[in-house]
């Protein structure tokens, strides 16, 4: 069958020629996913965009119709790669030509008589065997969920196979003839004075269609809510994607279906901050606790735990508690708590208070901003 577009495969899906067949699948996974007509519901723009990129895979992810496309800039059953066809001199009774007299071609050229011997024919509708592609869901979780795993129900709309035809589109009954070629598979076209015979659009050359499937309508799937438990692993973020396998579309003709993607969306904590795989807070401590050095509890995703001060800590010094932060969703290794540390100045009213600080300040003459101006100097 051909495959003639306006558009370049290779510009359709974002690679160039030289890409492997690997880029060619992960490009074609990611359009697919953005433009499929579920994820796009009533955008027309979108449908067609998606039908450009699945015509454009199945041609470049099949080495042999890839290997015609490069050569011909097109995509057709008829012909071999390499075979060199529209050369000069080149024998075109393997396409329907045999005994024509290219005489009575006058003005027309060429290219426009195979244009029209190719056109119209495409696959059989609901006969092609595609793959089901990936779906993907939001979820809303708490912080706490997020650190520890969680399961949530999930309600979700999918493609599934359809149980009367399983997934095949056709009734049980026998082929029909087709009534558009007689059961022979071909059909006569003119071009002007010429005759020629090309495979049948509507059969697809088998001069026989298959019975619908009442169920499906031939599509060989039904759409169907289906509510699923789904296991949130500990340690996830915002944007982890959590994969359900084979729970996506089902594939067309048993082709096996997509995966469902669970992105999730964690709330906030009004005092615990996470950082990657880490924990950040903030917690207040005296002057006389940081000049000194002292030992203080702070809370922890774990619960209480004992932090060190040493003495001489400033204000904004940051202290490690180290595998106390939360587990990694891709290697459940932890991470670490960070403790900011936030010196608290307090209020002298007493007369003794501030002449003991005086005293201090006489035993203890630095000044913090010695250096401040030789520094700022042009």
């Amino acid at each position: 069958m051909p495959t003639a577009t306006k558009h370049d495969f290779y510009e359709t899906l974002g690679v160039n020629r030289r890409a492997s067949q690997d880029d060619i699948r992960k490009a074609y996974k990611r359009l697919a996913r953005k433009f499929h007509p579920d994820v796009n519901p009533g955008d027309k723009s979108a449908e067609e965009r998606f039908k450009n990129i699945q015509e454009a895979y199945d041609v470049l992810s099949d080495p042999k119709k890839r290997q015609v496309y490069d050569q011909f800039g097109f995509y057709s059953d008829n012909i071999q790669a390499g075979s060199g066809a529209g050369a000069p001199g080149e024998d075109f009774t393997h396409f329907g030509f045999g005994g024509f007299d290219f005489s009575t071609m006058g003005g027309s050229s060429f290219r426009d008589i195979f244009s029209q011997f190719f056109r119209g024919r495409g696959p059989v509708a609901g006969m092609e065997r595609e793959p089901g592609s990936d779906l993907e869901y939001q979820v809303d979780i708490g912080f706490w969920d997020a650190i520890r795993g969680c399961v949530r129900k999930l309600t979700i709309v999918r493609l599934d196979s359809c149980n009367a035809c399983q997934g095949r589109g056709t009734a049980g009954a026998a082929p029909q003839v087709c009534s558009a070629c007689g059961g022979s598979g071909q059909v006569t076209q003119m071009s002007g004075r010429m005759r020629f015979n090309v495979t049948c659009s509507r059969c697809g050359g088998s001069g026989r269609l298959p019975i619908a499937c009442r169920t499906c309508g031939g599509e060989g799937r039904l759409r169907r809510t289906e509510t699923l438990e789904v296991r949130i692993m500990a340690g996830v973020q915002t944007g982890s994607r959590v994969r359900v396998p084979q729970k996506g579309n089902a594939g067309t003709q048993g082709a096996p279906p997509g995966d469902l993607f669970i992105i999730t969306n964690v709330g906030a904590h009004p005092y615990f901050e996470r950082r990657g795989d880490d924990i950040h807070t903030k917690v207040p401590v005296t002057v006389m606790e940081a000049a000194l050095g002292t030992k203080i509890e702070v809370p922890t995703i774990d619960g209480r735990a004992l932090l060190r001060i040493p003495p001489g800590t400033q204000s904004g010094q940051k202290l490690r508690l180290r595998e106390k932060g939360p587990p990694s969703a891709r290697t459940g290794r932890r991470g670490d708590h960070y403790v900011e540390m936030q010196i608290v100045v307090p209020r002298i009213a007493d007369e003794r208070s501030k002449e003991l600080l005086r005293e201090l300040n006489r035993l203890n003459p630095d000044d913090p901003r010695k250096d401040l101006f030789s520094r700022t100097a042009t």
